[in-house]
């Protein structure tokens, strides 16, 4: 059977890939995939530093899935962008971030289960670091560090 030449598979690497802790931290690194490929930069499938389960625009098509299935408002997506751009998430401490504040945490809550989906992001539920490869910090080790 001959190949498509219209059809390129994706790279498939055979190194662990890491999933991200958080929808945030996806986020982030979203923000800052987008910057870089504005800035000019050229991407390859599995050149970063951790080999990631998906690809910038992975994050991308799953939020615009969202927004169409109306999960997502405008507001939220401004808000996704402004923060993201900054680094940071807003500040509920500050009266000039508590509407985007509320705004994050709710699309972070709409992002977050999208995301765990794909595995793009690790497992979220309360008890999840007991189930995942991960360093859980034992209570011992915080007794110790009292004392």
């Amino acid at each position: 059977m001959a190949k498509d030449p219209r059809h390129t598979p994706k790279h498939q690497t055979n190194s662990p890939q890491t999933p991200f802790d958080s929808a945030e931290q996806a986020w982030f690194w979203f923000i800052q995939a987008q910057q870089a490929r504005i800035d000019g930069a050229r991407f390859a499938a599995g050149s970063g530093l951790l080999p990631r389960p998906c690809e910038p625009i992975d994050i991308l098509q799953t939020l615009d899935r969202l927004y169409r299935q109306r999960k997502l408002t405008m507001d939220h997506l401004l808000v996704l962008r402004h923060y993201g751009r900054r680094m940071l998430p807003p500040d509920p401490r500050r009266a000039q971030e508590i509407r985007g504040y509320r705004l994050w945490v709710d699309a972070m809550e709409v992002l977050s289960p999208a995301l765990e989906e794909k595995k793009i992001i690790r497992p979220q539920g309360a008890f999840s670091a007991w189930f995942i490869d991960r360093n859980v910090v034992s209570m011992d080790m915080y007794r110790e560090a009292a004392e």
